[in-house]
């Protein structure tokens, strides 16, 4: 059974920074893209980062040069970091990931739970 599990997130004002994690556990044979988007209320969910199988990364132009997605040291890892937070960065945080599960042979979507960041001073 693979899941999604996401850590960090918080209360932080505005020119802050912190950091998401995403760990894809379980075993996988592949993962094609992970990543995350976001929900702010009354929005719909958008992407903010992905990376893909061959280090490929995709930002949305309103996160350009404040967040970085990186892969972690363990396998199936991302790590968000947001600087510079804005208010309008306010919203619940999505890990997603595309990956192939031992045994499966194809690729499946994956979503975690959310993570709420909130910018206010």
């Amino acid at each position: 059974q693979v899941q999604l599990v996401e850590s960090g997130g918080g209360l932080v004002q505005p020119g802050g920074s912190l950091r998401l994690s995403c760990a894809a556990s379980g075993t996988i044979d592949h993962t094609d893209v992970m990543g995350w988007y976001r929900q702010a209320p009354g929005k719909q969910r958008e992407l903010v980062a992905q990376i893909f199988y061959r280090a490929d990364t995709v930002y949305a132009d309103t996160v350009k040069g404040r967040f970085t997605l990186s892969r972690g040291p363990a396998k199936n890892t991302v790590y968000l970091q947001m600087n510079n937070l804005k208010p309008e960065d306010t919203a619940v945080y999505y890990c997603y990931a595309s990956l192939m599960p031992d045994g499966v042979f194809r690729y499946l979507d994956y979503w975690g739970q959310g993570t709420q960041v909130t910018v206010s001073s």
